[in-house]
């Protein structure tokens, strides 16, 4: 069983490796040369960034409490 700190770093790390990955999928877009396919991909990936992020955000939320409880 992992302790609360533990599973918070390991998921920031995974969302860190989700983002580059996301990132890295920009450049080989517009290879594609097809503007509609092109549109949705980049909506995808806006979807999947934000959604990242808002996993992140909940950590740093959960970390905040966790913190003001400790004093």
């Amino acid at each position: 069983m992992t302790d609360r700190p533990s599973a918070i770093a390991e998921i920031r790390e995974i969302c860190n490796k989700l983002a580059g990955a996301i990132t890295s999928i920009h450049p080989a877009v517009p290879a594609l040369s097809d503007k509609p396919t092109q549109d949705e991909i980049y909506k995808a990936l806006f979807a999947l960034t934000k959604e990242v992020e808002v996993i992140k955000k909940q950590l740093l939320k959960l970390e905040r409490r966790d913190a003001s409880t400790d004093l």
